[in-house]
């Protein structure tokens, strides 16, 4: 008994000096010197003051008079818009994608608010300091959350709206991960150990990427997604953004949206459930719904080709409310 109480203690202590080593050993912030070699298209990149928040984003275009707005979504960065980020320049439009507050190389600072209405006030601040009057507003996952307050309260800076696997309601809240970050200590504690692995990386991209699109999974895509996850101020904001999420707004007043709207879904998403995609049509007078077969979570990574022309064609045509599978 004695033995087994020692070894106890023993596998007590050596644990918490895990924690505490990996607590305490995070740097604090990134260094962008030190990282933009891992970043696609660096020479794209830009910085800009926003309300004293220095953010990212990179441009393509930049020369064309109509703007598509990408934003990415929750734990996301520019990454994911990496492939048709030029190909909207390539079709001319001035292509601007945003690593939104406390996400990617923007600044996280510890008194932003981090919910989906603060993230929507910054993006029309940040528009405001690159003269951007209107844009057609491109959100994907929890990004869509952002760009739906953007088209409600803000509906004058939103010509068109594309929403890709939108979140519009709590139910990713229902997560067992998501449910321990809402725990005071055990949140901050798993968020540290657990964002920036591999091994959970991997995973979360398995459970994103439809199975036949596994081919996406390379060692550099896992890479060139954790390097802006691995500070300090990152767990942070990825954490009070968990615990600050409040998306039913969304889904209430989807009805409200007055722009032409895109939705666009993967049909094997495992992430935001297709059901939610049939309501935002249901709800959405204006809107046109397409729905990629052999796709999960990030159609325009899996099927960038086809979500490029479809895209292009909406923003350059007038919706009409019809279903396109």
């Amino acid at each position: 008994m004695r033995k087994r109480t020692k070894l106890l203690w023993i596998g007590a202590g050596l644990g918490i000096g895990l924690i505490a080593w990996k607590m305490l050993s995070r740097t604090d912030r990134i260094d962008w010197e030190k990282v933009q070699d891992f970043v696609h298209h660096r020479e794209n990149s830009r910085f800009i003051d926003v309300d004293g928040v220095r953010i990212h984003y990179q441009q393509f275009g930049e020369n064309y008079p109509q703007t598509i707005l990408l934003i990415h979504g929750y734990g996301s960065s520019t990454l994911v818009w990496k492939t048709v980020a030029p190909m909207f320049a390539e079709r001319g439009f001035n292509v601007v994608a945003i690593d939104m507050v406390g996400f990617g190389f923007s600044e996280k600072p510890a008194w932003f608010e981090y919910t989906i209405e603060s993230q929507a006030r910054m993006i029309v601040r940040f528009m405001n300091r690159l003269s951007i009057g209107k844009a057609t507003v491109v959100g994907s996952s929890y990004g869509g959350a952002v760009a739906i307050s953007l088209a409600l309260d803000y509906p004058e800076r939103v010509e068109k709206l594309v929403l890709v696997g939108t979140v519009c309601n709590n139910e990713p809240l229902s997560h067992p991960l998501m449910k321990i970050a809402q725990v005071p200590l055990i949140g901050e504690i798993a968020t540290a150990f657990l964002i920036d692995a591999k091994p959970f990386i991997r995973s979360r991209m398995r459970t994103s990427i439809a199975p036949v699109n596994h081919d996406l999974i390379t060692e550099e895509r896992i890479h060139r997604v954790r390097i802006p996850l691995m500070t300090k101020d990152a767990h942070k904001a990825t954490l009070k953004t968990a615990r600050k999420w409040d998306a039913e707004r969304i889904e209430r007043d989807a009805h409200l949206i007055s722009q032409p709207t895109l939705i666009i879904w993967g049909e094997d998403d495992k992430v935001i459930s297709i059901k939610n995609a049939y309501k935002l049509y249901d709800s959405i007078l204006h809107s046109k719904l397409v729905v990629f077969k052999n796709c999960g979570h990030i159609p325009q990574e899996e099927k960038p080709n086809d979500f490029v022309e479809i895209v292009t064609s909406f923003v350059k045509k007038i919706a009409n409310k019809t279903n396109e599978c």
